[in-house]
């Protein structure tokens, strides 16, 4: 049959087939060439693209790290989005216009210093050392290939060698430090009163028609983001060897192949006469340690009692007082040295010296406590949860494969996996992107939850592993789409909103009345009326006593003359207004015990100033541009340095 389909297919036929698929195929290719299709493109750096994929991963990268530095005092309603990702995407654009001038100028980062850094990095250090399983497992946490993760550590190199190749030659005149101390110690006298905006809130006074407005000009921020509800199927060792059978003549047989896991472990009781000595002792202080441990030795042998000697002539304090002695210990409590020739001697024998990190011991066992099992009714809790996690550590690679398989098999369902397996099938609470959490807030699970195949096609996931841990196989459950919340949902909120903010529109008028007051010749407490004036106080910059927002006000405020106050208001958090009146500055002056450390500090500060100003200068030469997906036509470069946003 096969050679019939040959010989027919060699007309002109078949060659028609063959050129109408090829076709195709070539459009195919040259639309990859030609760029159509493509991935969409977030700015684009003097000729580098910078992908939304690039961008977006980045940006959750971002969110996690909040998540991770807040903990628990993270909210996703503290951070706007769009603010945050347009500063991602400045982070993208800084880096690449650091790395093009890198290049430019001929910065590089060779492969020995690229694998110092790796070497030297702590995440993947294992007891003090690097450990490859360790690094690889990370990078695979993150989705990296090891060149991958190489080109990110050589990318930094070489554009933190820039940063040190600007930053060098900063300097801190003795005039810029002295003003700096003057300004930075500066103490402020004052007295205030706080106006709450509580006084302020009236129950009604808004309309449906304020309400309406209030949500179709502010729509943006009732959008209720995107929403998953998951199933799925964990696997680790633990789910496993839950799935193991047993009965008594399997663990019988467990318990007695494994007996030593079950009870104590054979105890030595020992006393011991210690010399001193370092560990890097010179050869003189050893030939002297050695001469005093010698001469006991021979003493013991003579007949002298083992624990007179211990009591005069030991430099052990803690054991000497009791002849030397150290009780019952088992293995691994002890110096090696020590334990091995504490473990080797017969009851009552004396070791010849013995050198450990302490010094020389001479060394008398006293007591052997043989090793006691527990009988196996006692030890079938701890002998059954033992096979268990043997058997599931045995049969968790075998099973994910199984997993693996059956989930492929049958793509829009998880029930027939788990219970081929004996596995359940557990659901997750409604879940966002800035949600996630757990095993769902890994790139990898992230990733494949938000792909086309397993959110749009509603297949189950390929087996995501975990750390190397365990295995995950998903299906999305049900979906939202991001979507504006209806104005009956938030009709509530926005009514609140409003009281808040007339009620705070009143609160800044009582102040300015009040402050006019005073401004008129009252003095504060005349003004405050029934409101308690706090002070006279005397306040360092960025005082923690201060109400948020009163400090910076404050230190703003103009000095005033002699013989006068200046008055002033501040904002305080949840629109409450205090009301002050500044009476004194007091300019701060040099520590001299402490020059050296705030003179670093400064120069900290400076270099930073040169390192924005140099990247404004470097980025008003390159070509800069944005797509429209940031939501902006034409964006006005911000450079991201020294920790935060600078303008040019």
């Amino acid at each position: 049959m096969l050679q019939e389909i040959r010989d027919k297919a060699q007309g002109w036929i078949a060659w028609a087939i063959v050129i109408l698929i090829s076709v195709p195929f070539a459009l195919w290719g040259i639309q990859s060439y030609l760029g159509v299709g493509s991935e969409p493109v977030a700015a684009m750096v003097n000729g580098t693209e910078i992908t939304e994929r690039t961008l977006d991963n980045r940006f959750q990268r971002f969110r996690r790290q909040l998540r991770e530095q807040l903990g628990s005092a993270y909210r996703p309603e503290m951070f706007d989005d769009a603010g945050m990702r347009k500063e991602v995407l400045n982070r993208l654009m800084r880096e690449e216009v650091l790395q093009q001038t890198s290049e430019k100028i001929g910065l590089r980062a060779g492969k020995s210093m690229i694998q110092a850094t790796i070497l030297g990095m702590s995440m993947f250090q294992k007891d003090g050392r690097f450990d490859q399983q360790t690094y690889e497992g990370a990078l695979r946490l993150q989705g990296l290939s090891a060149t991958g993760f190489e080109d990110r550590v050589r990318r930094a190199l070489v554009s933190e060698q820039l940063a040190q190749a600007v930053t060098v030659g900063a300097f801190v005149t003795d005039h810029e430090f002295t003003e700096s101390q003057r300004l930075l110690k500066q103490t402020r006298e004052f007295s205030y009163f706080v106006i709450p905006t509580a006084d302020f809130v009236l129950d009604g006074g808004v309309s449906d028609d304020d309400v309406r407005g209030y949500y179709e000009t502010n729509e943006s921020a009732f959008i209720s983001p995107e929403k998953v509800k998951l199933e799925y199927i964990l696997l680790d060792a633990g789910t496993a060897g839950s799935t193991v059978n047993t009965d008594q003549a399997l663990l019988r047989g467990y318990y007695e192949n494994n007996e030593d896991e079950f009870g104590l472990p054979e105890q030595r009781r020992a006393s011991h006469i210690l010399i001193l000595l370092a560990q890097d002792a010179d050869q003189a202080a050893v030939d002297e340690a050695e001469s005093k441990i010698e001469a006991l030795a021979e003493s013991v042998r003579q007949g002298e009692s083992f624990a007179d000697i211990a009591k005069a002539r030991s430099q052990d304090p803690g054991s000497a007082t009791k002849g030397g002695d150290l009780g019952f210990f088992g293995k691994g409590i002890m110096d090696p040295a020590f334990e091995t020739a504490v473990f080797a001697l017969q009851e009552g024998e004396v070791s010849e010296p013995v050198r450990s990190s302490f010094g020389l011991h001479l060394i008398k066992l006293t007591g052997i406590k043989a090793g006691d099992v527990k009988p196996f009714e006692e030890a079938l809790g701890e002998v059954e949860a033992a096979y268990r996690k043997a058997e599931g550590e045995r049969l968790y690679f075998e099973m994910a494969e199984q997993l693996a398989d059956l989930s492929y098999e049958d793509p829009a369902s998880l029930e027939s996996a788990a219970n081929a397996l004996g596995l359940s099938v557990q659901q997750s609470d409604w879940l966002t992107r800035d949600q996630m959490q757990g095993v769902f807030a890994k790139p990898k699970v992230m990733a494949s939850v938000f792909s086309e195949d397993v959110l749009q096609q509603r297949n189950n996931s390929e087996l995501l592993e975990l750390d190397g841990a365990g295995s995950l196989v998903l299906r999305v459950l049900d979906h939202q789409q991001a979507s504006t919340l209806p104005l009956d949902e938030v009709k509530d909120r926005i009514t609140e909103t409003l009281r808040n903010q007339r009620a705070e529109e009143q609160t800044r008028a009582e102040a300015e009345k009040r402050l006019a007051e005073i401004r008129s010749g009252n003095s504060l407490t005349q003004a405050a009326g029934g409101y308690a004036v706090t002070g006279p106080l005397t306040v360092a910059r960025n005082d923690t006593q201060l109400p948020m927002g009163l400090s910076s006000t404050l230190f703003r405020a103009e000095k005033p003359l002699a013989d006068a106050v200046t008055p002033g208001s501040a904002r305080l958090a949840e629109g409450d207004y205090a009301v002050y009146v500044l009476t004194g500055v007091i300019e701060g002056s040099v520590d001299q015990a402490d020059v050296q450390q705030q003179t670093e500090g400064l120069r900290r500060l400076t270099r930073s100033g040169y390192l924005t100003q140099w990247g404004c200068h470097v980025a008003a030469q390159r070509d800069l541009r944005v797509s429209k997906q940031t939501g902006s036509k034409v964006m006005r470069w911000t450079f991201y340095l020294g920790g935060s946003l600078r303008s040019c």
